[in-house]
């Protein structure tokens, strides 16, 4: 049988939420552990509770409806979550590392953002004020936890980008030391060749 109704559709995205996040408890602490910054780590295991947190709200919103809390394989955060490991794995380090966490961290929040928008526009729709009061404080505290990426981005995109000007500097004052003693090296073959 088709799923044909809005509250069905709100059901089937509670699901996937509840997928999402429970993927984003196991995540989060891979992204604490690799974050050099101590403010990055800080703010991503403060994020890690809230996602806990996340979880039972889910769970009562779905007993609220008299259903059961499972989840519904989520690929869009399983997507989001893969990339993220991706940039864990590539070779960045100190404040680049944190960078690329914080970009992988906020594609979460947006897709959480905007889940949690469409779910907390349904309860309304469907007159679950309980669920659409729940949903709603999660909607939040995502957009918070953009706001706060977003705000220790800059300190850390300008400081990435200080170190990242700093190792091109010392790759080029490498090279110039290197480049006179090549032309040594030329000018004494042709002597000998001349010879």
């Amino acid at each position: 049988m088709k799923e044909n109704t809005l509250r069905e559709l709100f059901i089937d995205e509670l699901r996937d939420l509840y997928d999402a996040e429970n993927r984003l408890v196991k995540a989060l602490p891979k992204m604490a552990k690799a974050s050099t910054s101590d403010e990055l780590r800080s703010g991503i295991e403060q994020h890690l509770e809230q996602t806990r947190e996340h979880v039972e709200r889910l769970k009562e919103v779905l007993s609220s409806l008299d259903e059961k809390a499972t989840g519904k394989k989520c690929p869009g955060m399983m997507g989001i979550l893969q990339e993220g490991e991706e940039m864990l794995d590539e070779d960045y380090d100190g404040s680049v590392l944190d960078a690329a966490i914080i970009s992988a961290a906020q594609r979460v929040e947006h897709y959480e953002i905007a889940a949690y928008g469409c779910v907390h526009s349904w309860a309304q729709e469907l007159g679950e004020e309980n669920a659409a009061k729940l949903l709603e404080k999660t909607l939040n505290e995502e957009k918070e936890t953009d706001a706060k990426l977003t705000e220790l981005a800059e300190q850390i995109n300008s400081t990435a980008n200080s170190e990242s000007e700093g190792e091109e500097e010392e790759v080029e004052e490498d090279e110039e030391q290197e480049e006179p003693q090549a032309t040594t090296a030329r000018r004494g073959k042709s002597r000998s060749a001349n010879a």
